[in-house]
């Protein structure tokens, strides 16, 4: 796919991210909307700067890139349209933990559309880190057994534990074909097929290494820009280093099925014998796979 000549696409880092000049998403054409899906194929997080679409024409871009769906567990601005998620930093929205969006529910979100609506001149910058360089930057011997490992993820820090789903640790892009790590510290809580102490152990490496610099792009807003990222191959995390408010509307076009790189090997790992006090680290993942009559005989 060409991408327009009256396009400039500035790359931010070696990893990921680039900025695009010479759109407008208030006029999308079927060539504009091809050409953003390849530069997210390329770049994985894509801003276009001076765009300030109002809430209506927010959704209708987004539209063009699938179903969309509000959030699932908070709460909604009533005077915007229900697909549109709106966070304002003097409400306690800053979204300051590495995280990719939603992966507690069975079908995580395909990508988000984010429109910058206010924001300090100083401080509250993004960073997105790729999964894919994540994934290539392990050793082979690591790959090889993440492979086979799923883990749990639950909606927790939206007070809402009981919302879960089982996902690969490495699963493949379904457009690109390449693989990522797909754990994060937000809402991953458990390796299944590891005891409780060695999926801690292995969660706290990757969750740390998804963090080098570089793999990572950071981006500082200014107001009117669209931030585009696909939530199949990053994590992002906000900067909470500043004053003043800073609000944010985002849609979300909804997910896809999360395929691994290859079936796991191995059964879930379930405490046998009595009950004790440690039992607790169990207690989550023994009520999940329950619900899905996946304990066995």
């Amino acid at each position: 796919m060409s991408i327009s000549s009256n396009w400039k696409v500035r790359p931010l880092s070696g990893a990921l991210g680039a900025e695009v000049t010479g759109v407008d998403v208030t006029a999308p054409t079927p060539e504009l909307i091809e050409g953003i899906r390849a530069l997210l194929n390329e770049h994985l997080v894509i801003f276009l700067p001076d765009q300030s679409p109002s809430p209506d024409a927010h959704v209708a871009f987004g539209r063009h890139f699938g179903k969309l769906e509000g959030h699932p567990n908070l709460e909604a601005d009533s005077s915007l349209p229900p697909e549109i998620f709106q966070l304002k930093a003097s409400r306690g929205g800053v979204a300051d933990e590495w995280h990719t969006d939603l992966t507690f529910q069975e079908q995580p979100s395909i990508m988000s559309i984010l429109h910058m609506v206010t924001c300090p001149d100083v401080g509250g910058d993004t960073m997105w880190t790729s999964l894919y360089e994540a994934y290539d930057g392990l050793s082979e011997p690591m790959k090889d057994m993440l492979e086979g490992l799923t883990a749990l993820h639950d909606a927790l820090p939206h007070n809402r534990p009981e919302q879960m789903a089982v996902h690969p640790v490495v699963r493949v892009h379904p457009v690109t074909g390449q693989k990522a790590l797909y754990v994060n510290e937000h809402f991953t809580r458990r390796i299944v097929e590891l005891n409780a102490e060695e999926s801690d152990a292995l969660l706290r490496h990757l969750t740390n290494w998804v963090k080098h610099p570089r793999f990572t792009v950071r981006y500082k807003w200014t107001p009117g820009t669209i931030g585009i990222w696909d939530n199949r191959c990053t994590q992002h995390f906000v900067l909470n280093d500043f004053e003043g408010e800073r609000i944010i509307q985002r849609v979300t076009v909804m997910g896809d099925e999360v395929v691994g790189a290859r079936p796991t090997q191995w059964k879930p790992w379930v405490r046998e014998g009595r009950l004790s006090a440690t039992s607790r680290h169990d207690r989550q993942l023994y009520f999940y796979l329950k619900s899905k009559n996946k304990l066995g005989s």
